[in-house]
């Protein structure tokens, strides 16, 4: 199994996971972050590393930080860009600010050929991040990259599936009220499927409310694979498959 979206950093113990999966991707949202993730990626040979800078965290953006990050991407265990994305939930940082982050991290991700990590999350009962969000990847037209945590807004899935990105679940695909979520992973196609932790958070059923961990995985993945009428083997053989081609693995 590939646990395509974790923070593997935060976690007590990191050192448990890799010898579990098949690979790992650690997600350096920040600077102090991807420098952890690249640290893990030279010990493990199995654990990747991206770099970027998480709308939550946009406030940092700076050049003396833009800078920084850019040699950290040239770092070659990195395999994507990001987190980046819109994020108008929490309210921690400026949409002005957001977007300049994310544009800047799509220019990153086109100069060096790699995904970007898509984080979208919307106020509750509200879709502007989401629309916002679709507008700027089709504005950009950048063909690689994931739709992290999938949450279910159709008209952003539609848009990132005809740019060519991949769309990945997490642990609250297996929760009761995530309608929207499992409607989404019952019809995006096949070949575009990926399964996350996004660890320690969104444990997944039967550990909602615990720290989430890579191997955990397994719980997302099973659930997937019953969604689409398929065995855990024949999901873990696809989903495998479609983290090595959009990472490069």
């Amino acid at each position: 199994m590939i646990d395509t979206h974790c923070h593997l950093d935060y976690l007590e113990h990191p050192e448990l996971e890799p010898p579990l999966l098949t690979a790992l991707i650690a997600i350096g949202a920040d600077i102090e972050h991807a420098v952890a993730c690249l640290e893990l990626s030279a010990t493990y040979p199995n654990v990747y590393a991206t770099v970027g800078l998480h709308p939550c965290s946009a406030a940092e953006d700076s050049p003396q930080t833009r800078a920084t990050l850019e040699r950290l991407m040239d770092s070659p265990k990195v395999v994507g860009i990001g987190e980046s994305g819109l994020d108008y939930y929490w309210d921690l940082t400026t949409r002005d600010l957001q977007i300049g982050a994310f544009e800047w991290q799509l220019e990153q991700a086109r100069r060096r050929n790699l995904p970007i990590i898509i984080h979208t999350r919307d106020k509750q009962n509200a879709e502007a991040a989401s629309l916002e969000c679709a507008e700027m990847l089709r504005n950009a037209a950048w063909p690689k990259g994931i739709l992290h945590c999938c949450n279910g807004h159709r008209l952003l899935i539609e848009h990132a599936l005809e740019l060519g990105f991949h769309v990945s679940f997490a642990g609250n695909l297996t929760y009761k009220n995530a309608l929207p979520i499992q409607e989404a992973a019952r019809w995006i196609p096949l070949e575009r499927l990926l399964v996350e932790t996004d660890a320690p958070f969104l444990a997944p059923m039967p550990h909602r409310g615990k720290k989430n961990r890579p191997s955990m995985v397994r719980h997302t993945l099973e659930f997937l694979a019953q969604l689409r009428g398929l065995t855990f083997e024949e999901m873990e053989h696809i989903t495998d498959d479609n983290a090595r081609a959009v990472y490069g693995l």
